[in-house]
């Protein structure tokens, strides 16, 4: 069995992700509250956004979100956005650029659906088919920020690309994520974990920069 998976390991990183989450929420609050207001008048509703996503050990959660799209609860099972998706608010964009639509997730961290570093949380369809030794990484819970979502952190760019989005993504840049996923389960440590973190952080830093 992978370290990451050994109990006391396993203990750290939970006990890691809910001090953290703790902390990082009281002072996300105003800008989590100030993106719900924008969001809420954007789109003339409820400024979160809540989609049910699979978890670890395949147990489903609702992952919580800033809401950057228009009727989003029509389209809840559209499982793939491209950059120039039309139903992207005007600062939808933004938020999803700059990563503030996903704070709210600090609250699925600090409950335990979520980790800071995992696999993402996919919708059914997806993590929940996986077979072989691929299952290993069911059994971790869904992370905020790990190593498939900085590689594709312009996934939504690439997919605007290509001719059929639906089809390359499941063809193509999901296998991709999952090899990346298995990699990230046989070299874990809080180090990495926290390295990933890091690399997330200054992503953030250079897009307020460039912007």
């Amino acid at each position: 069995m992978e370290r990451i998976f050994k109990k006391n390991n396993f203990r750290k990183k939970r006990l890691f992700d809910f001090f953290l989450s703790l902390i990082l929420i009281i002072f996300a609050s105003p800008v989590i509250l100030c993106a719900w207001i924008i969001a809420s008048l954007e789109t003339k509703s409820n400024g979160f956004y809540l989609q049910q996503r699979v978890g670890r050990n395949s147990k489903l959660f609702l992952v919580f979100k800033i809401k950057t799209m228009f009727n989003t609860k029509l389209n809840s099972n559209y499982s793939v956005t491209t950059s120039n998706d039309k139903r992207i608010t005007f600062m939808g964009k933004f938020f999803r650029r700059s990563k503030v639509d996903e704070l709210p997730q600090l609250f699925n961290v600090l409950i335990g659906d979520m980790s800071f570093v995992g696999p993402r949380p996919d919708v059914e369809g997806f993590a929940d088919e996986l077979t072989g030794e691929n299952e290993l990484i069911l059994k971790l819970r869904p992370g905020i920020t790990g190593v498939s979502s900085l590689k594709y952190k312009n996934e939504e760019y690439i997919l605007s690309k290509v001719k059929n989005p639906i089809e390359y993504n499941k063809n193509i840049i999901y296998p991709r994520k999952v090899k990346l996923e298995m990699q990230y389960i046989k070299n874990w440590s809080m180090f990495y974990d926290i390295k990933l973190i890091l690399l997330t952080i200054l992503g953030v830093l250079k897009f307020r920069k460039e912007n």
